[in-house]
């Protein structure tokens, strides 16, 4: 059974809209990126996020 803090998390993050996503990429570029957001102070989801919007709005 889940415990009430993980209940709560999963409500918020419904609440927010936040999903997870699967994509499959080479092990190789994703521990660099990793490397690079650590060096970088932030965090993957954070890094991908800002490079997601960017890509979008150039896309308009």
């Amino acid at each position: 059974m889940p415990k009430a803090q993980t209940k709560a998390t999963d409500k918020w993050q419904k609440k927010v809209g936040i999903i997870s996503k699967s994509f499959k990429l080479k092990k190789e570029l994703t521990d660099e990126f990793k490397e690079a957001c650590e060096k970088a102070g932030v965090s993957q989801a954070a890094q991908i996020s800002k490079m997601m919007r960017e890509f979008i709005d150039e896309q308009k």
